[in-house]
Parts: structure tokens; C-alpha cells; sequence
């Protein structure tokens, strides 16, 4: 059972929050939220014309700015124009059981999206970082494992659910190293990490193409899941309350799947910080963008 986190939203004023994928789902809500709040929002979207959409529905300051973390020039573009301080980078965008298909630089596309896009573009920005990193896990994860000799589904049958596993699984190892990188140059930013538990986002308008199952899914996370407000809950409760860092935030009620946000649960694999090493190492020479801070 997790432990409630009290948390309140603060007076977001005069701070920047970046959020990838902000034109939908999970991260369009929060968005919305820290814009309301005071913060100016930065929408980092693939598509412009959604992100316009999107930003043209929230109060207050917001920015649209085009990201595709599956093409990892468009990264390095945005990241090169970006020069203003950040406070919070919100690592929220994500693909989930496509078919078989690859990122611009021939990633499996759920690993180089939603792990390998993140990884380049959080070390890209860490120099103007002040506050904290969010970086959105699932329980899927639990199912994960990280097969270095396949990360791209090149000598076994593709899995769809068993990628997004390994991805989500990625997501909670990056944060635990980026968090022991940064505390071990006495960094003041943290790394924290969420998942929504089971929520009704556009990412079930996706999958593998079968649709008894899309349907099937669609029917069972209805009926037990939450709402896409209730989903960014762990969300925003990660990137503002007063938690340590590497953090795990999720639903605490009906094993996770629902409820106010608590500390989360992670698999044993997720615990593991020579794993998390080992693929902090092999997604630098993936990406060939390294950690950035010096030392203290």
C-alpha cells in the first residue's frame, strides 16, 4: 500500500515548466493546471497545429514549441533553442503498443521515444534545470525488462505490450541514475518520476492494431480506471510537493490504480542501479549526448 503525499499547488509565478506531449491526455491537464497557476507553460509538441489548439484553451502564459523525441535532430533543435532558465522539465510525451516501427534514427519506437528522446533531451537542457525533472513511468514497467543484446526487437518476435514494458522500465532507471548523477555533483535539482495508474488518455486510441483488444481495454480501464484529470495527479503532485528525489509517485488506492497520489511501488528490476547504469551508458552512445554538469 503506498503512502498518501499531502501536496498543494503553489503560486507558480515567474517559473517556466516544460512539458513534452502537453497537446493531449495527461499532459495537456497539467499544462492547463500550472498555467492557471501562474507558471509559463511551455508545450513541447510534434504537432503544431495540436499544441496551438491545446495551448489556445489554458489560461495564462504558454508557448508552443515543435519536439519530435523520435527524431533526434528535431531534440537538438529545440533543446539549441531553448536558452531560457527552466524550473521544471516534465518528461511526459509517450507512444504506447504501436506496431513494429522505428524512430528517424532506427530505434524500436517505444524505446527511442519514450526512453531514448527523453534521455538526449533532459541532458540537453540539465544546464538551465533549477528545480526538478518528472519523467512519466507506468505500471507497466513492472513487466519490463531491459534486453541489451535486442533493445530493437531485431532478433526476436515483436511484442508490442513487452517494448512499452521495457520503455516504462527505462523511464524509472533513468530517473534513479539521472537523481545519483545530480546528487553526487551536489546539484540542488532532483529527479522524481510518475505514472497515472490506469487513466483514459489518447494513448488507448493507439495499440497493436487489434481491435477487440483496443475495445476490451477501452471497456475494463473505464469501469476501474480514472479520468484524465485524476490521472495528472501524480503528475503534478511529482513535479511540486516536497519529496526527495528519485521519488516514485502514483494512485495509492486499488493496487495503484486510482485514488490520490502516494509513493509508488517499483518492480525489482526498477531497483536495480547496475542495470540503471549499465543503460544510462548504452543510451549516451545511442544518443551521443552525455551528462552535463561538472563537478561541484
Amino acid at each position: 500500500m503506498t503512502s498518501a503525499i499531502e501536496y498543494s499547488l503553489p503560486s507558480m509565478t515567474g517559473r517556466t515548466v516544460i512539458i513534452t506531449g502537453a497537446n493531449s491526455g495527461i499532459g495537456r491537464v497539467a499544462a492547463r493546471v500550472l498555467a492557471g497557476r501562474g507558471a509559463h507553460v511551455v508545450l513541447a509538441v510534434r504537432n503544431l497545429d495540436k499544441g496551438e489548439a491545446a495551448a489556445a484553451t489554458m489560461p495564462g502564459s504558454t508557448d508552443v514549441r515543435l519536439l519530435d523525441l523520435a527524431d533526434l535532430d528535431s531534440v537538438r533543435s529545440f533543446a539549441a533553442a531553448f536558452t531560457d532558465p527552466i524550473d521544471i522539465l516534465i518528461n511526459n510525451a509517450g507512444i504506447m503498443i504501436p506496431p513494429l516501427s522505428h524512430t528517424v534514427d532506427g530505434f524500436e519506437s517505444q524505446f527511442g521515444t519514450n526512453h531514448l528522446g527523453h534521455f538526449a533531451l533532459t541532458n540537453l537542457l540539465l544546464p538551465q534545470i533549477r528545480d526538478r525533472v518528472v519523467t512519466l513511468s507506468s505500471l507497466a514497467h513492472k513487466s519490463g525488462y531491459i534486453e541489451f543484446d535486442d533493445l530493437d526487437w531485431t532478433r526476436r518476435p515483436y511484442k508490442a505490450m513487452a517494448a512499452y514494458g521495457q520503455s516504462k522500465l527505462a523511464n524509472l532507471l533513468f530517473t534513479s541514475e539521472l537523481q545519483r548523477r545530480l546528487s553526487e555533483k551536489s546539484s540542488p535539482v532532483i529527479a522524481t518520476a510518475a505514472h497515472p495508474g490506469l487513466a483514459t488518455t489518447n494513448l488507448l486510441k493507439a495499440g497493436d492494431g487489434n481491435r477487440l483488444r483496443a475495445a476490451v481495454s477501452r471497456t475494463f480501464i473505464g469501469l476501474i480506471g480514472q479520468n484524465e484529470q485524476e490521472g495528472a495527479r501524480p503528475t503534478l503532485c511529482a513535479a511540486v510537493a516536497d519529496i526527495p528525489g528519485d521519488s516514485f509517485v502514483g494512485p495509492k488506492s486499488l493496487f495503484e490504480v486510482r485514488g490520490a497520489p502516494g509513493f509508488a511501488s517499483r518492480a525489482p528490476g526498477a531497483k536495480n542501479a547496475e542495470v540503471a547504469r549499465r543503460l544510462w551508458t548504452v543510451s549516451e552512445e545511442l544518443t551521443e549526448v552525455t551528462f552535463p554538469l561538472p563537478a561541484p
